[in-house]
């Protein structure tokens, strides 16, 4: 429980850090970086209130299986029983400015247990932040699994 409210915590405190008017795309990269890692700590500690607080209410989710999940949905995985993240690492981010827009590209590393089975996944993601009120959201996020 501790921590999660420490996630929970470093996500609000990025946020008002994550408003990048004006102060340039090498500040607004550090803090959608910041965002990315801030959603993999979350993601292993199952810490729906800190993901939510950096997911957009419109959220588009594509999932490693092809599901399409929206925000509710994407949470509700999260909470769920039958699957359990022990650990993530998000690799090789890159991050290309549109405006207010940043696409991200990246691939993860993740282990866990899924309905009592031990599972270890590789995959590649590309999530979308649009800059909304002056705080990073992502809108649309997808991942794809590497077979090799």
């Amino acid at each position: 429980m501790r921590a999660a409210g420490f996630v929970t915590a470093l996500v609000f405190a990025a946020l008002p850090f994550a408003a990048a008017q004006n102060t340039g795309d090498s500040a607004a990269v550090s803090n959608i970086l910041a965002l990315e890692h801030a959603w993999d700590q979350a993601q292993e500690r199952g810490d729906v209130k800190a993901m939510a607080a950096i997911l957009d209410n419109s959220l588009v989710y594509v999932d490693f299986d092809g599901q399409i999940l929206n925000k509710a949905g994407y949470l509700d995985r999260v909470k769920s029983n039958s699957v359990h993240m022990q650990q993530i690492i998000s690799e090789q981010m890159s991050v290309q400015m549109f405006g207010e827009t940043a696409i991200v590209i990246g691939s993860y590393r993740e282990k866990g247990v899924e309905n009592g089975k031990p599972y270890v996944r590789r995959g590649r993601f590309t999530d979308t932040w649009v800059l909304i009120n002056a705080h990073w959201m992502c809108i649309a996020a997808g991942t794809t699994p590497i077979l090799h």
